[in-house]
């Protein structure tokens, strides 16, 4: 058997109060208020009531008053209230429905009428109730499955780039400490005014979920050139940076099976083709120069030469992090665009902490050696 439901009187004549009561005291819990205030207190406090039966004629405070102060708040929000009243002029009811109520019951009072508008409107509540459970429950799944999406979507994006990157086995963690550091630096120049409006939390979301792509071409660059522990000759490198238009072309034959544009895709499209860039124009595969650079390569560059400063590569030993800095900063302006180097000469300390929480154990020990050789 369910509960009884809760229906609140309030109305300050006594015997309308009693008819009221002597009408729903079978079927209801009834509780009392013979003004306004208390009316609010009864429903502000405890367990509020499912429905309100509230007279408009009142003292002090009358039911329109008592009514918008009910809506007003979130606990009483939802309660249906039935106006009591003995005007029933038209501009009456606009006004009590305009202020949230849901019927009105016009005096004298009906008892069968009465019964059959709160039954009503009591179902009505439950009905809704049921309803707005239920559209939390699927957004709560709906919201699930985006996350395990999401998470999916990770996962497939760093494989990809650790395919890549496993064809060069010196490169270690190069992927999750580079995501870190483009996120970082993103989050340090969101509040600059020159990024702010592209530098939303969405789209620093996306960067660092695209960073990992930076070098998916090189899956199309032969194992002689890749991994050749000397200087390649001009015609090596050539070959070498077809690595930025690989990436891009790979990404884009995938955006074309999407039924929409992705703005994912095309940061990473962005990341993977024009990170070589350089601020002066002296970088590849176009030469792009300046802001003509687009922001997400720009953020990709600063992090991928620091990383590659730091790191082990066939080709050289790894530099301490003072030491790569040092030749970061003479970059300004001429390989990295000024803005963001400073940014990142403003987060330095924190890049070296995620370097040597996800450092490689051959680059700590060539560094450690080093050192001690100087």
């Amino acid at each position: 058997m369910s509960e009884k439901k809760t229906v609140l009187i309030v109305d300050d004549t006594p015997a309308n109060v009693s008819l009221l009561h002597a009408i729903l005291k079978e079927k209801y819990h009834t509780k009392i208020a013979t003004n306004g205030e208390k009316a609010l207190q009864l429903a502000f406090t405890g367990s509020p009531p499912d429905l309100i039966l509230l007279d408009i004629m009142m003292p002090d405070m009358d039911g329109y008053e008592v009514c918008e102060k009910l809506k007003a708040n979130q606990q009483t929000a939802d309660i249906p209230v039935v106006f009591l009243t003995a005007k029933v002029s038209v501009e009456d009811e606009t006004r009590g429905l305009a202020l949230g109520a849901v019927d009105y019951i016009t005096k004298p009072i009906s008892p069968p009428i009465v019964q059959e508008r709160v039954k009503n409107h009591l179902a009505l509540k439950e009905a809704r109730d049921v309803l707005k459970h239920q559209n939390q429950v699927l957004e709560d799944k709906v919201q699930d499955r985006t996350k395990k999406l999401d998470e999916l979507q990770d996962v497939a994006m760093e494989a990809m780039g650790a395919l890549a990157e496993s064809r060069d086995p010196e490169t270690g963690n190069h992927i999750r400490r580079t995501q870190l550091y483009v996120k970082l630096l993103a989050e340090k120049l969101c509040d600059h005014p020159k990024f702010h409006d592209f530098l939303s939390p969405e789209t620093i979301t996306l960067l660092v979920k695209a960073a990992p792509l930076h070098d998916i071409g090189k899956v199309g660059v032969p194992d002689a050139i890749l991994l050749k522990p000397g200087k390649l000759t001009d015609q090596e490198f050539e070959i070498m940076k077809r690595h930025t238009v690989y990436g891009r072309d790979a990404l884009a034959a995938a955006e074309k099976k999407l039924s929409e544009p992705s703005d994912f895709l095309t940061f990473a499209k962005q990341i993977a083709y024009s990170h070589q860039e350089k601020w002066d124009g002296s970088g590849y595969p176009e030469g792009l120069s300046g802001d003509d650079i687009p922001v997400s390569a720009r953020l990709m560059a600063i992090a991928d030469v620091y990383d590659a400063l730091i790191s082990t590569r066939v080709y050289k030993p790894p530099f301490t992090h003072e030491k790569a800095v040092q030749i970061m900063s003479e970059g300004r302006g001429a390989h990295f665009d000024p803005d963001m180097l400073d940014a990142f000469i403003a987060i330095a300390e924190e890049c070296r902490v995620v370097a040597q929480t996800y450092s490689d154990a051959k680059d700590e020990v060539e560094k450690q050696d080093a050192v001690e050789l100087v």
